[in-house]
């Protein structure tokens, strides 16, 4: 069920359901990205890194917080527009197996000058099965009010 601007409100938090990356992901994504990075795609190469193994993209783990929170349902039938992504940060690898959830901490909201649409300011979280947050940063949403939806 969408929430409109008017059921949030700061310090909510929604989590996300889990989603185990696997190799199809990381191939897919080297492809339509065209980052074949070595340290992404080649096993043997990735033997020889600080982490011993493939690494999964970045931006695929920062991609997939978008497609986790869809899964909620919370901003779907809502959402305006994505304004931004900020601060983001990487601080920890994911790797090929790991499960990624995405916790959303609603910050502050505020009604724009339509009247129609609200600015939602999001801490947004990603975590893997060990509960380690191995990126984080801002995602803000335009959402619809409510009447606005309706009418």
């Amino acid at each position: 069920m969408p929430h409109f601007l008017e059921d949030l409100e700061a310090g909510q938090t929604f989590v996300t359901p889990g989603r185990t990356i696997t190799e199809a992901d990381v191939v897919s994504f080297a492809s339509w990205t065209n980052d074949n990075n070595q340290v992404h795609t080649d096993a043997e190469f990735a033997k020889s890194t600080r982490y011993g193994r493939r690494v999964v993209h970045g931006l695929l783990g920062t991609s997939l917080c978008l497609g986790l929170i869809a899964r909620t349902g919370v901003f779907e039938g809502s959402a305006v527009a994505l304004l931004g992504i900020d601060g983001w940060s990487f601080s920890a690898p994911i790797f090929i197996g790991d499960t990624v959830t995405c916790t959303v901490e609603i910050l502050s909201t505020r009604l724009t000058s339509s009247g129609t649409t609200g600015i939602v300011e999001r801490a947004v979280s990603l975590r893997n099965q060990r509960g380690e947050v191995v990126q984080s940063g801002r995602m803000d949403l335009m959402v619809l009010t409510r009447d606005a939806a309706i009418g």
